[in-house]
């Protein structure tokens, strides 16, 4: 094994890392927009419909917050369970390997 190809395999799991938290991230974004937008929408639509202004789109907003938090627990419940452990290289087979490419 070259000397480098450590840093580099760290590298590359840094690497992978950062994407799937950005994913993560990014689903997580996407989500509460989504769940805001349509708790908003609905609201307004049923204010309209009963000509009760601000009642059902305070209401719906505010019952939006912990759906929100039930879907983003959801979602880093369901990245935890796809990530799977790296074994770490015990130094002697590091050893073993690099005398042996010698």
């Amino acid at each position: 094994m070259a000397p480098g190809n450590n840093s580099t395999q760290k590298n590359k799991a840094q690497y992978a890392l950062n994407l799937g938290l950005a994913g993560f991230a990014g689903q997580v974004g996407c989500l509460t927009l989504v769940i805001i937008i349509v708790a908003l929408l609905g609201g307004l639509w049923l204010d309209n419909q009963f000509g009760v202004k601000p009642l059902f789109t305070i209401l719906f907003l505010i019952g939006s917050v912990p759906i929100t938090i039930f879907v983003m627990f959801r979602v880093a419940m369901s990245a935890i369970s796809r990530i799977k452990p790296v074994t770490p290289v015990k130094s002697s087979q590091v050893k073993k390997e690099e005398n042996s490419s010698e």
